[in-house]
């Protein structure tokens, strides 16, 4: 079996056209390309992004080796010259990106990379593979999260996950959008994510009966006992044999798992009988093709729930499977510096890019810590926080809000400079931790399942003339 080189994850198309650069003298040419999505899955009104570490370490890794090489000379069509240059190349230039667990909105860049264009172009299939998948995933969990009003989630999706890395780093990823945990090992294994979980139906099946396969549970694990309650019959036997077990071993830190029938019905005629019991601080996981809207819908109907585990609606985000984010050209530099702005023109609208090396600056009232706008500006202007600004609506472009006694942040910080990666990656707790604290910026209203308010997301007024310039050239 071949050996998995992340760096020949590419499209191949990638490799045809850096080939071509290299032939037309343009390989050491600077490119600018943003990272960035058109339109927010499930209609939210803003995403979350993820997937920077796994960038990181796809970069100090990019390499070619001689089985590389040889199998792109054997599929022709490449020059020897630009065979050999790959056998030397790394990357060499500058990324900038938002921290993961950042609230990001539509058509402003996620991620800004400036490099030679070779090094620029081959990244692209895996940087985007990277932010668009666990930006997916964050963000459908964090929508799963908010619906439960502050019960616990656990991810539970590996088995119905695409693929193995799929399950993992889908792992990691809705850690980050707010699970408490996972079921997944090699999440925890690999970056912490805590794993647990409780039993499956055959462990019940495998006993004579449910109190020998319950009690024979607790025994080995009394400290962690979540038993299944729904193999046979979930109130005349599951919870019932459950109660009886917790009683005879002293478990008063159980807990049972709901994981077929009506669970709002289920869970408060279980919450009861465990209270009669005097076993109040037994828990009730449910689980069974959870989101956020049958969270929600239960949270409404009162049910008695603590832990909800969700699987294959978390993991594939069954509702909006792709997030869509895209990598553009936005700029290349002359040979004396000077940037030159670029922009991508469609019949569709929605596809023009926003052109130019820029900066994204996120505006907070200074009163609440709200965040009221973004402003994407070219990389040399500073916001001057003295002076009443002045946005656009983005429903609504004759529309302005004037904003004052408001402070300015640049959403991106340097992650690669020189080839060499000057960020200090967070650990996985503080990642969600910031996460949940950049959340409580947003307004309810952002956060609304069914009709968000729109945020407001801003071009300066020079970027603004920059881009009419451009598209007016376009049309001659």
């Amino acid at each position: 079996m071949t050996e998995r080189n992340l760096s020949m994850l590419c499209d191949f198309y990638e490799l045809t056209m850096s080939n071509g650069y290299f032939r037309s003298g343009m390989h050491n040419r600077i490119t600018i390309f943003d990272v960035f999505y058109r339109s927010v899955p499930d209609a939210a009104g803003f995403a979350i992004a993820a997937g920077l570490e796994q960038v990181i370490e796809y970069i100090k890794d990019l390499h070619f080796t001689e089985e590389d090489i040889e199998y792109l000379r054997n599929k022709g069509g490449f020059d020897e010259e630009f065979l050999q240059y790959l056998r030397n190349f790394r990357f060499t230039g500058d990324i900038y990106a938002v921290p993961e667990g950042t609230p990001i909105f539509p058509n402003e860049p996620i991620m800004t990379v400036r490099a030679p264009a070779i090094e620029a172009q081959l990244i692209e299939t895996y940087v985007l593979l990277a932010i668009n998948h666990q930006s997916l995933i964050a963000t459908k969990a964090n929508r799963i999260v908010r619906a439960s009003q502050g019960r616990t989630v656990l991810e539970f999706g590996s088995r119905r996950a695409q693929g193995a890395d799929g399950a993992v780093i889908g792992a990691r990823a809705a850690y980050i959008g707010g699970c408490k945990g996972t079921a997944c090992v090699l999440t925890d294994r690999m970056y912490g994510v805590p794993a647990g979980g409780t039993m499956a139906h055959s462990w019940v099946q495998m006993f004579g009966d449910e109190y020998t396969a319950f009690k024979t549970y607790c025994e080995l694990y009394p400290n962690n006992a979540t038993l299944l309650v729904d193999t046979y019959n979930t109130l005349k036997s599951g919870v019932p044999t459950a109660i009886r077990v917790f009683k005879e071993l002293g478990i008063e830190n159980g807990g049972i798992r709901l994981d077929s029938g009506d669970i709002s019905y289920l869970s408060k005629k279980a919450r009861k009988m465990l209270d009669d019991a005097g076993l109040v601080n037994c828990k009730i996981v449910a689980s069974n093709s959870l989101d956020e809207y049958l969270i929600r819908d239960l949270m409404m109907q009162g049910a008695e729930i603590d832990v909800f585990g969700v699987g294959e609606r978390l993991i594939t985000s069954k509702s909006a499977p792709v997030f869509g984010g895209v990598y553009k050209l936005v700029a290349v530099e002359d040979a004396d510096g000077t940037v030159v702005p670029r922009i991508k023109v469609s019949e569709n609208t929605a596809k023009i890019t926003n052109p130019h090396f820029k900066r994204l600056y996120r505006l907070y009232d200074k009163d609440s810590g709200k965040a009221l706008a973004d402003e994407l500006c070219l990389r040399d202007e500073v916001i001057d926080e003295s002076q009443p600004h002045t946005i656009f609506d983005p429903n609504a472009t004759w529309k302005t809000k004037t904003l004052e006694n408001f402070y300015a942040k640049d959403l991106q910080v340097p992650v690669f400079l020189g080839g060499e990666c000057v960020y200090q990656t967070p650990s996985i707790q503080e990642i969600q931790q910031y996460c949940a604290a950049q959340l409580e910026t947003l307004w309810d209203e952002v956060k609304r399942f069914e009709n968000p308010h729109t945020y407001y997301v801003d071009l300066s007024q020079k970027l603004w003339d920059v881009k009419q310039q451009l598209l007016k050239d376009a049309k001659r």
